[in-house]
């Protein structure tokens, strides 16, 4: 089956915003933002757990209280302390990588490399660059988004390299920052994604391929657009990325991400979940 691999993922959370989705909306013009889409279930996870990636209770600690947390905590307190260090100075890069990327829970890993490309800096950049081996896919498509972030000229050998991962996560944010960087030169990659197993690479290939004026382009984005067998959503972002105008859509993603900003720690900006 085609979309198999979104299948095996289990439904979306529904907290997940799904405007998020370059397919949502027939007036969106485009996203800047790499997306980390959790596609989770809730099972039996508890109201505190539900809450971990909220730092409010203790947004006002001294760092090293949450590098104890980090150290010591359970999986709550180490999930939400990991997302609360990004707060801080550079000074608790060392104990993000130390503790946050060793730790046993994937969302304390993928949270601690969140905060590693928050803060920057050559070693958190590195850090991030080991983590692209982390078994957990979130991990590694949470390491592509800190690279990004970080200095995605500096790391994109690295980047390029995820194009090739096994996870349509890590894939889809590897393309966005190379389209970023390369614009038009990521076509290879684009047209590649948009023949993927995975729906959602397929989706976010044709939005980005609203950037490159090229006919190759043109000729994919009009077969998917009219492909009854495609998803209604693969086709209306194709039907969309046509008329567009591909240099307006380069320039909305010639910017990095530092500039954004979600209400809760966790939320809106990557779309991202603890795997619950």
């Amino acid at each position: 089956m085609r979309d198999e691999e979104e299948a095996t993922d289990g439904p979306t959370d529904p907290r997940v915003h799904p405007e998020q989705s370059p397919g949502f909306g027939e007036d969106h013009g485009g996203l800047e933002d790499i997306e980390v889409s959790r596609d989770v279930t809730i099972g039996e996870a508890t109201p505190r757990e539900l809450q971990a990636t909220d730092i409010t209770p203790i947004a006002n600690h001294a760092a090293a209280e949450k590098v104890t947390d980090l150290r010591d905590g359970d999986v709550v307190e180490r999930r939400r302390a990991a997302l609360a260090l990004a707060e801080e100075s550079t000074e608790v890069v060392g104990a993000l990588i130390k503790f946050g990327l060793s730790d046993e829970d994937s969302d304390v890993r993928q949270f601690a490399v969140e905060a590693l490309g928050e803060l920057g800096g050559e070693r958190a950049g590195n850090a991030a660059v080991a983590t692209l081996d982390d078994p957990d896919p979130w991990v590694r498509a949470e390491a592509v988004v800190a690279l990004d972030r970080i200095d995605r000229q500096a790391y994109e050998s690295h980047i390029e390299q995820a194009v090739d991962d096994d996870h349509h996560a890590v894939r889809r944010n590897a393309a966005v920052s190379l389209f970023k960087l390369r614009g038009a030169d990521t076509l290879e990659i684009l047209l590649d994604q948009s023949e993927a197993e995975s729906e959602r690479l397929r989706e976010w290939a044709a939005h980005l391929l609203a950037g490159i004026d090229d006919d190759r382009a043109e000729r994919r984005l009009r077969e998917l657009a009219a492909d009854e067998s495609e998803p209604k959503v693969v086709r209306s972002t194709a039907a969309r990325s046509l008329e567009a105008d591909s240099g307006k859509f380069r320039r909305q993603f010639t910017g990095g991400t530092e500039n954004d900003s979600a209400s809760l720690p966790g939320e809106s900006r990557l779309n991202r979940r603890p795997n619950l």
